[in-house]
């Protein structure tokens, strides 16, 4: 019964994710397609995602389908640019010859009108999303240090957990992760070898301390067959430079192993563990280093819902690769999530702010985000999927479709061939000139930008399949098996 409640909620994820991504295409295309109506300009075919159409349909003369690869859409208008190459030709397609030939006005409004309509979809994201508020996590909202990694910078500089960090690099940064004004994305793309850290730490006031940083990050190395080598480099992303330093987040249970002491206890995934034997503890990093004993009862108190819970729990050591005492929890890596109302405009504005910064980073020599970070069709439907498995997944994802769609806009507007941006530039540069481009040069650009196109989408949708599959690493083979609780009859 649990196999088919996973597997039937495995595929109600899947719709909702196809559903999401596809209405920004639509969108999108949809701009051009009425755009295009507006303007006279001849119509053979609306589709939805690339390659050979699986399913298609003839209505007043369009041909409306869904393409047989997953990624993007297209509304093909002859008499704009030759776009065969990626769209291909359709059946009973009016020679071009017989086509009348559009004002460059017409050819810069229909290829504008898909960004539009992308960035008017974020508009309306962002006012569903200030209607029904957005979650913030501990992890993004906090500039507090909950913890640095032994031997990193960061401790060789002096910092300390409870820091609470206020500028960065003479930036002022009042979250933890994110683009805007943030502790991560500053560090990140810092051009300076050493970063200044102001912080506030508790008794002892403003302090101030410069933070080496490592001179290049190293990505983790893999050993075994060469096929498995192989892999890894074509699918793992370039490791990005930190100090070593985590958020402060409350410790709020993300998962409770089966047969554990926190089952038996009550625990669920979602509980906030307040105190441990009367005394209050406030992170992860708290509750593990707590002198749990084998056997020795323990009170707890945690909060569920606003409500306050008391509890005992006694520790033992896991029967399957157990080595020392524990209580079974899997930590929510976010900390406690709030609902804020965020208006639309900032959403937006905000949302541009990320992608311009994100487009200069990937651009700057300097910069360590390189283009092997960004991701393709099938990363944002990974995120989407991702997104969905939170309680609060339709707000984030949500929220994320603002990102998105502002995110299209701007990238449809680059000035490459085959985006919108590119067919703006022709068609500027036709009417600055009084005369068309050359059909034979146009087909021969565009047919070089589709196939850089290609490769970069294959570029990154490796990258994202590396993300979700495991690289695997030959030392492992001989690692301990992951602790597991037996029920105490069977371990009895």
């Amino acid at each position: 019964m649990e196999v088919l409640i996973s597997i039937l909620r495995f595929i109600g994820v899947l719709f909702l994710v196809i559903m999401m991504f596809n209405i920004m295409i639509v969108v999108h295309e949809w701009g051009h397609f009425l755009a295009g109506r507006w303007r006279g300009l001849y119509i053979d075919r609306f589709q939805i995602w690339f390659g050979k159409p699986i399913w298609k349909k003839t209505y007043n003369g369009v041909q409306y389908g869904l393409g047989s690869i997953p990624a993007g859409g297209f509304v093909s208008l002859p008499q704009m640019a030759p776009m065969e190459s990626i769209e291909g030709k359709v059946e009973g397609d009016a020679p071009k010859k017989q086509l009348p030939p559009i004002t460059p006005l017409d050819k810069i409004i229909v290829a504008f009108a898909g960004p539009l309509f992308s960035f008017l979809l974020a508009v309306v994201f962002a006012v569903v999303v200030w209607v029904v508020k957005k979650p913030v996590t501990e992890s993004v909202g906090t500039t507090t240090i909950g913890s640095v990694v032994e031997g990193s910078p960061a401790e060789k500089a002096g910092l300390k957990a409870g820091d609470r960090i206020t500028f960065v690099d003479g930036k002022q940064v009042v979250r933890f992760q994110g683009m805007e004004s943030s502790i991560m994305w500053t560090i990140i793309s810092s051009t300076n070898q050493n970063i200044e850290i102001d912080f506030v730490r508790p008794g002892a006031g403003e302090m101030s301390v410069v933070v080496e940083r490592p001179a290049e990050a190293e990505n983790v190395k893999v050993e075994g067959p060469w096929f498995k080598k192989a892999w890894a480099y074509v699918s793992e992303r370039p490791a990005l430079r930190t100090i070593g330093v985590f958020p402060h987040i409350s410790p709020v249970v993300g998962r409770v192993m089966d047969n554990s002491p926190a089952k038996t206890a009550g625990l669920d995934t979602g509980d906030v563990i307040k105190t441990i034997d009367g005394k209050a503890v406030s992170s992860p990093e708290e509750v593990a280093n707590f002198q749990w004993e084998v056997g020795k009862t323990v009170p707890l108190t945690y909060s569920r819902k606003d409500k306050l819970v008391e509890t005992t729990i006694t520790p033992r050591v896991p029967e399957v690769g157990g080595t020392k005492a524990l209580i079974g929890v899997g930590w929510d890596g976010e900390g406690i999530r709030t609902l804020v109302r965020e208006n639309p405009v900032t959403q937006v504005v905000n949302s541009v702010k990320a992608i311009v910064k994100t487009l200069q980073a990937v651009f700057s020599p300097k910069s360590d985000v390189k283009a092997g970070h960004l991701s393709g069709p099938v990363g944002i439907m990974g995120l989407y999927y991702d997104l969905f498995q939170h309680s609060e997944g339709w707000r984030l994802a949500l929220w994320f479709s603002v990102l998105l769609n502002v995110n299209l806009a701007i990238l449809n507007l680059l000035p490459f061939p085959v985006l919108d941006g590119g067919h703006i530039v022709m068609a500027t540069v036709e009417w600055v000139s009084r005369r068309p481009i050359p059909f034979k040069l146009m087909e021969i650009v565009q047919t070089a930008f589709v196939l850089l196109l290609l490769g970069f989408m294959a570029f990154v949708t490796l990258k994202d399949v590396g993300d979700r599959v495991p690289k695997g690493d030959a030392n492992s083979e001989g690692d301990a098996p992951p602790p597991q609780f037996l029920p105490l009859e069977k371990s009895a």
